[in-house]
């Protein structure tokens, strides 16, 4: 409704107690002062100037002529509809359109009484009987909502909605509980009720109503009396009343279709990966059958998506397996670099142990999500959704999205003309995996990457992955894809072998290499283009060690190659222990233990006891044994064994001179160790001052050298000195 208007148009307007001409408007104005008006006067923007009068200034009357002839009764305004919204869920559809309709009006009756100068019962009355007569403009939907107005009602209403209390009411909602299904044996007939419905959602009122006089008998227990069972037609208003709550439409649906309420009813979220901004920072990937078919049946698609650009890869597979995740990822990583951390579902082909080795190769941390939880990858499975949506269609041999849309496809021709035809005529099918994959390709290049993305607040994929410079994406070798892509010996095993005297044994075959010797566990794994060779990596796969060969696979003679591998390895080896043996040698001269000895006395203190105060132990026994061992009293000799005895004396000690008359042969006498050594010690002397020295004496040298008299006798004189020699 226009509010202000010129002096020609208010004299144009005819209405009541006012002027109608401008030059009279004018005059009015001027006698009343409407100029001075704080509020409802204001000068004319626009060619002409002059002053403007809002419709309030004008006489109560011409008010209200102006309002009703210009005012609508309609929707009300969306901050006055919304400050008065119930909690979400709550209310009717009934209820909701009582309040929208009650809203409008109050909104009406405030646009009227504004400038008025009765009072606030004669207002109501006014706009009670406009409305009410049906002279105010009012929406049919309104009209229709509330019939009749009463000035108790509007003030009422106006109270509610200055407090902030809903206004909507639903008389039906007064009913709610009161029945006697609901409120019989304390409420376990309607629960009853409940778990029917859910068990098979198909049963009618009359078979609900025999279930429940199965479970519960002919009567019923209400308020501690006993009431006969409703009936059927008591069943089909219960039944309505359960299938209209929205909150046990909740329940049935959580129990009858899971997937419809985790898909459509679960409360969920968004901005739960905001803090994903870099590039590579978290991948989703997930896979989903293809709604085409292909020349040689239905293929799969590997999807994966990075979060923070939505840039998106996609590959075709004949069936679902590591090998097709394995593929993804090497032409996502290609294009991109390698990730941090990705987020698949816990299928068969995504936890496989190749996919695990793979990512723990290239140190990408896999994150699986709890099964059945797919709002955990949710941007990957939206992506699959616009891609099967956009592009399927499109595409020949598109079977539909569902059962439904494949039913639509088929019945598009009649029974008799697709009688006999299988899905590739039904369906057109003419694309081959190939050329399916091309033309996906081909459509994430050139419609995909440059679609502006409401996850991306409006930018495109290219875009969010051009702005960011300061992302240095983590690179990989192509060929190092190549090989690590490639099977491990043993199909689905772990890949790892040991190392034999024939080499390594892959299916039946041996493959060897002049490196591969011992008890080594290795990596292996197969080269799909020359089944004679494989590579061979340490059993973490951290290094690689060599291409071992099968020469019955290679085309190489066994015999020669094997010869050439014991000859190499011989080489190998007799270099290899060199070294060694010298050392064995320069050890092999002087005993272990005499080493042990050397070293174990440099550890000893140099630190000498003093004498500690003794008592002598005596026993009878002990006594006996001393005098056993005491000399006897020297016993005369006769001349002729004194004779002897002084040569005797003689050879023992050579200082002592021989008797002058002795006819007696001397007997040899066995030297000591410290005389044994004190004569070594002469012989190397001798040596070290380069001095001739009798051959039998370096023989006996050389072998006392090796003697335990020897080693002690050295340690004992290195450690006395000249007193061990005595």
């Amino acid at each position: 409704m226009k509010e202000w208007l010129t002096a020609r148009e208010i004299a144009d307007a005819q209405l009541r107690d006012v002027p109608n001409t401008t030059r009279g408007v004018a005059i009015m104005a001027e006698r009343e002062r409407w100029d001075e008006h704080p509020t409802f006067a204001r000068r004319r923007q626009g060619r002409g100037g002059g002053m403007e009068y809002n419709y309030r200034i004008l006489p109560t009357l011409a008010q209200l002529a102006w309002f009703q002839r210009h005012d609508r009764v309609a929707a009300a305004e969306p901050s006055t509809a919304k400050a008065n919204l119930p909690p979400a869920g709550a209310g009717t559809q009934r209820a909701q359109r009582e309040r929208d309709a009650r809203l409008a009006i109050l909104a009406a009756f405030e646009r009227f009484s504004r400038g008025l100068r009765p009072n606030k019962t004669a207002r109501l009355k006014l706009f009670c009987d406009k409305y009410n007569l049906g002279t105010l403009a009012i929406d049919a939907w309104i009209k229709d909502t509330v019939p009749v107005l009463s000035m108790r009602s509007l003030d009422r209403w106006a109270a509610k909605a200055k407090a902030g209390d809903a206004i909507g009411h639903d008389p039906s909602l007064s009913r709610k509980g009161t029945s006697i299904l609901e409120r019989a044996n304390g409420g376990r007939v309607i629960e009853w009720m409940l778990a029917l419905i859910a068990f098979e959602p198909h049963l009618k009122a009359e078979a609900i109503q025999t279930q429940c006089r199965h479970k519960f008998g002919d009567t019923l227990e209400l308020a501690g009396n006993a009431v006969p069972m409703p009936n059927v037609r008591a069943f089909q208003r219960a039944l309505k009343a359960l299938k209209a709550d929205p909150e046990k439409q909740l329940i049935l649906t959580k129990i009858t279709n899971p997937d419809r309420f985790r898909s459509a009813m679960r409360p969920s979220g968004t901005g739960m990966l905001a803090h994903i901004h870099e590039p590579n920072a978290l991948w989703m990937v997930d896979a989903s059958p293809m709604d085409a078919l292909c020349i040689d049946g239905r293929h799969s698609i590997y999807a994966c998506i990075d979060v923070a650009t939505r840039r998106l890869a996609i590959t075709v597979s004949r069936t679902p397996r590591a090998s097709a995740v394995a593929l993804l990822v090497r032409k996502a990583a290609l294009a991109w670099g390698v990730p941090r951390q990705i987020r698949t579902d816990n299928g068969s082909d995504f936890v496989a142990r190749d996919t695990k080795r793979l990512l723990a190769a290239l140190n990408i941390e896999i994150e699986v999500c709890p099964p059945y939880a797919p709002e955990h990858k949710a941007h990957v499975e939206r992506a699959i959704k616009t891609f099967q949506h956009m592009v399927g269609p499109e595409l020949p041999g598109f079977i539909g999205h569902n059962v439904t849309d494949r039913k639509a496809i088929e019945e598009r021709r009649s029974f008799a003309s697709r009688l006999g035809e299988d899905d590739a005529k039904l369906f057109s099918v003419r694309l081959t995996a190939a050329e399916l994959q091309r033309y996906i390709d081909q459509w994430i290049e050139v419609v995909y990457q440059h679609r502006a993305h409401s996850g991306l607040k409006g930018q495109t994929p290219a875009l969010a992955a051009a702005s960011a410079p300061n992302y240095v994406p983590r690179m990989v070798d192509e060929r190092a894809f190549d090989l690590l892509l490639m099977p491990v010996a043993g199909g689905s095993g772990n890949g790892l072998r040991k190392v034999g005297k024939q080499g390594i044994r892959v299916d039946h075959f041996h493959y060897a290499h002049p490196s591969l010797a011992g008890d080594l566990n290795v990596l292996v794994r197969m080269d799909p283009l020359d089944l004679g060779k494989v590579y061979v990596f340490a059993a973490d796969g951290g290094s690689f060690l060599c291409e071992a060969i099968c020469p019955e696979l290679a085309g190489i003679d066994p015999a020669a190659f094997h010869q050439a591998r014991r000859e190499i390895l011989s080489e190998r080896l007799a270099n290899a222990t060199k070294g060694i043996r010298a050392d064995m040698r320069e050890i092999g001269l002087e005993t272990l233990i005499a080493k042990t000895l050397q070293v174990k006395a440099r550890d000893i203190p140099n630190v000498v006891p003093l004498p500690r105060r003794s008592v002598e132990h005596t026993t009878p026994q002990i006594d006996a044994a001393i005098a056993a061992m005491s000399p006897a009293a020297p016993v005369p000799l006769s001349d002729d064994v004194s004779a002897m005895h002084q040569a005797l004396l003689a050879e023992l000690d050579p200082a002592q001179p021989e008797p002058a008359n002795s006819n007696v042969t001397p007997l040899r006498r066995a030297l000591t160790p410290a005389q044994l050594f004190r004569k070594a010690l002469g012989v190397e002397e001798q040596l070290a001052a380069g001095q001739q020295v009798p051959p039998e004496d370096l023989i006996w040298f050389g072998g006392f050298k090796q003697s335990a008299d020897y080693q002690t006798m050295k340690m004992m004189h290195e450690e006395f000195g000249d007193q061990a020699l005595r």
